[in-house]
């Protein structure tokens, strides 16, 4: 992980197109900017990880389930 630190209205760039700003800290509480490209979602970590649940929970219920064979016992 890179650590980086920055005081209040700097920013960090990433990849050339997402703008990071600190606008404040209060406490333990840092708030952040955000500025990307219109199309290219930002979330929070927690959400995300909702998001990456939710489409995984989809593709498993779409999946077809294989056929079960049955078997006659005599």
């Amino acid at each position: 992980m890179l650590v980086l630190t920055r005081r209040i209205g700097e920013s960090l760039i990433i990849n050339g197109h997402i703008k990071l700003t600190v606008l404040g800290v209060n406490g333990n509480q840092v708030r952040i900017g955000t500025d990307a490209p219109t199309g290219m979602p930002v979330h929070r970590e927690e959400i995300h990880l909702k998001i990456l649940e939710e489409r995984a929970a989809k593709r498993a219920a779409a999946r077809p389930r294989p056929k079960r064979k049955t078997i006659s016992i005599r």
